[in-house]
């Protein structure tokens, strides 16, 4: 009986990894053009996450970005956050977010432009 455990968990996990993508969302907020992706697959833990911001085609290299993702509390878990400030290297922007644990995260990213006007765009990332 343990022996048929172990291959079934072991077929999960297979099939979970075959199905795993990288993230790739797009967005529109206030005529800005917002580009959510990841290179690899999500996991638990550090994972860097790529923000492209265009207007009018135009990509935006002046702005300011960061990025706060959240797990709201649930009996018997309490509210976890992380946030992190993007650095632009090559138009993109990019950040690092450490996820906790697999599940449901909510995210706001802001970015701020040159008129120091504060742009969220809200969503969210099953893990």
């Amino acid at each position: 009986m343990k022996s048929l455990f172990k291959i079934f968990a072991a077929i999960l996990l297979t099939v979970g990894f075959l199905n795993a993508e990288p993230i790739s969302q797009d967005g529109q907020k206030d005529g800005y053009d917002i580009k959510l992706s990841s290179q690899k697959s999500l996991i638990v833990g550090t994972n860097a996450l790529d923000i492209e911001i265009s207007k009018d085609g135009v990509v935006l290299n002046d702005v300011k970005v960061k990025m706060k993702i959240f797990m709201p509390e649930m009996p018997g878990m309490p509210y976890m956050e992380y946030e992190d400030k993007a650095t632009l290297e090559n138009g993109v922007y990019k950040v690092n977010i450490n996820f906790s644990m697999s599940g449901t995260w909510q995210y706001h990213l802001k970015f701020k432009t040159k008129d120091d006007a504060v742009h969220t765009v809200k969503g969210s990332i099953n893990l």
